[in-house]
């Protein structure tokens, strides 16, 4: 069976996380957790990284510090994991679900204005499939009305937009380091920070709504509850194995690039004989291999082709259910039908990808759609 994902390995994992284990510190903020946030700041320009326990958890520290409150309204894609929303719901806010652009999955910059209300708080982007929302008019509409945007980069390290990383446009920003990522920690996430006004409240927020991080560094004789938070960073193991996978980012991501425009190249044909759509590159973005996915002409034909796969052992999923529909939030939203991001629950396929998929693997997947 060629399986959908398979976590990879560099081989320095383990040796690492002995090594933090030997240092005497493995709890939150050490060694290795610094070596990351400093290689996140120095790589992608980001003003100020700091590792959680997963990326939800970085939704959740942009949600306070934010200050969403009871009644305030975020504007969210549908076609989105659900912890986009959730990390706002907690706080109280009323989701504005928007619809996806009609060529990709990403949140359409043109429908956002419509929902801005004098009770708008923020708007959260989604990069689906490491490939950029529309930056510039998001950006403009925030400055305009006075709103937080917050880039859910979780599928978007190595991504760019117009030159710039994703994650350092936004105010704040949050990545994944999750199994089925290009980058991974098993578990874990990354808060990044890119307005002055929220850098010193997010370390307090990290450490529990404590001034500890400061007293470490010894800029205060003592520290104590200063705010709200929790306990969002993770173990120094964690970010020990995530260091093992930053040292060979470059390796990774060429290998993954590779599967990624072989695909594109083989199926173009195919495509085009059965009249499905292929996942498009738009050329303001950079793709950074996430995902590879085709856009079937219906949900039948989309089942189809996956009960086809898995005859040949080989495993293709279909991703979201469009937040606006689910069975926790249908009966609060609003009415409005989003018909894009509906489409791409229905008929979105993702083919296997990741980094030891080998060129007879990926071969085998391209030979069975012909058959």
């Amino acid at each position: 069976m060629i399986p959908f994902n398979k976590p990879y390995l560099t081989g320095n994992e383990t040796t690492y996380i002995e090594d933090a284990v030997s240092r005497g510190k493995i709890s939150g903020n050490g060694y290795y957790t610094q070596k990351c946030q400093h290689f996140f700041e120095d790589r992608f320009n980001f003003k100020k990284a700091l590792l959680t326990t997963s990326c939800t958890d970085a939704l959740e520290m942009c949600s306070m510090l934010a200050n969403i409150e009871q009644g305030d309204e975020v504007i969210v894609p549908s076609f989105t994991f659900v912890s986009t929303a959730l990390a706002f719901v907690r706080q109280g806010a009323v989701i504005k679900f928007a619809d996806s652009c009609g060529d990709n999955p990403n949140i359409d910059a043109n429908k956002i204005e419509e929902l801005i209300t004098q009770r708008t708080k923020a708007i959260v982007v989604v990069h689906y499939a490491g490939v950029a929302c529309n930056m510039d008019s998001i950006m403009a509409l925030a400055n305009r009305y006075n709103l937080i945007v917050i880039e859910d980069a979780a599928q978007a390290i190595c991504s760019n937009y117009k030159g710039k990383p994703l994650g350092s446009i936004g105010h704040l920003s949050t990545f994944s380091f999750h199994e089925t990522k290009n980058i991974i920690s098993g578990e874990g996430g990354l808060l990044v920070i890119n307005d002055d006004r929220f850098v010193d409240r997010a370390e307090i927020l990290w450490e529990k709504g404590t001034n500890r991080a400061e007293f470490f560094r010894g800029n205060i004789n003592k520290y104590g509850w200063v705010d709200t938070g929790s306990s969002f960073l993770p173990s120094d193991i964690i970010a020990a194995f995530l260091w093992a996978q930053l040292e060979n980012i470059d390796t990774i991501q060429k290998k993954r690039l590779e599967h990624w425009y072989f695909y594109h190249s083989e199926l173009t044909e195919w495509a085009k004989s059965k009249d499905i759509k292929l996942m498009a590159q738009p050329n303001e973005e950079t793709n950074n291999g996430h995902m590879f996915y085709i856009l079937c002409q219906s949900q039948n034909q989309r089942q189809e082709i996956i009960n086809h796969l898995r005859d040949n052992d080989i495993l293709a999923v279909f991703h979201y259910i469009s937040l606006h529909s689910s069975k926790y939030y249908k009966d609060k939203h609003d009415g409005r039908i989003l018909e894009n991001s509906d489409k791409f629950t229905e008929r979105l396929l993702r083919l296997p990808m990741f980094f030891e998929l080998n060129p007879a693997e990926v071969t085998r997947v391209l030979k069975t759609f012909s058959i």
